[in-house]
């Protein structure tokens, strides 16, 4: 892992994935992308083409935008950790999609509230529609990673084929830290798989793969939501991880949208990849 991308907005959900992101830059060397993003009115083309702006009033905020970046970097982030920062002009999905090819990131990590309707339109759209597009994984933080620690990580799968690429880099972010990885398959009453089907299926598909520390979990509960949680949370652990469609929202591979519903309800951060 050398390049991690942070949009960053001064939101407090910003500051916890600006947190995170220098956690693991210290353990993995990489390098951290800030880039803040300035949205322009509608019919405005750039800053200081519009009676609305002139251009000295827009240098000043240029500038002021720059000393608040500069000052987000050295409070989040040691001396050690190589800093990277963007102010660009532009819409902030096309622009997190942009630069995060455009840096070959392996990494994007976004910050996010998702506790209700009205944070989803405020907070949660933009890395709502990161997730749903970006082949890059993306981790979504939404609270403080004060104690932040990557001992025990959840890949909640259905395990089919199609899961494979999405397993494979997670297992690559996994290793970088020696994670133990639990592998999980949810069963519940309108989708029931015997136990010993589903055992070998997953061991089927994590046969190409080495996993130096690892678990097989088959958990049966009402929901994959609710199971993935209820599992999540008696093996206490530090990452819940899912591979996504880009149909419904962050919708999982499983029936509905597993995940975005999921990705309200859980605290603990979560890591995407979009197959």
């Amino acid at each position: 892992m050398k390049k991690i991308l942070v949009p960053v907005d001064f939101s407090k959900p910003s500051e916890y994935a600006a947190k995170m992101a220098a956690k693991i830059a210290e353990k993995t060397n990489a390098t951290v992308y800030l880039i803040h993003f300035i949205e322009l009115p509608s019919g405005v083309v750039d800053i200081g083409v519009s009676s609305r702006f002139s251009i000295p009033e827009s240098m000043l905020y240029l500038r002021k935008t720059k000393d608040k970046i500069l000052a987000f970097k050295k409070i989040f982030f040691s001396e050690e950790i190589t800093v990277e920062y963007f102010i660009k002009l532009s819409d902030p999905f096309e622009g997190i999609k942009k630069y995060a090819q455009k840096i070959d990131a392996d990494l994007i990590i976004m910050g996010s509230k998702g506790h209700s309707k009205i944070d989803d339109i405020i907070v949660g759209s933009n890395t709502e529609k990161v997730v749903r597009s970006s082949k890059i994984p993306v981790i979504i933080v939404k609270r403080n990673p004060k104690k932040f620690k990557l001992k025990n990580l959840v890949f909640a799968s259905n395990f089919k084929k199609e899961n494979q690429e999405a397993f494979g880099k997670f297992l690559d972010f996994a290793n970088a830290f020696k994670s133990k990885v639990h592998l999980l398959q949810i069963n519940t009453p309108s989708q029931f798989e015997n136990t010993t089907d589903s055992k070998q299926k997953i061991k089927k598909f994590i046969a190409a793969y080495e996993l130096p520390k690892f678990s097989i979990n088959i958990y049966n509960d009402n929901s994959v939501e609710k199971g993935i949680l209820n599992f999540s949370t008696e093996k206490k652990a530090d990452l819940i991880a899912l591979s996504t469609h880009g149909r419904s929202g962050i919708s999982h591979l499983f029936m509905g949208s597993v995940a975005k519903n999921l990705s309200k309800k859980a605290l603990k951060p979560m890591f995407t990849v979009k197959v």
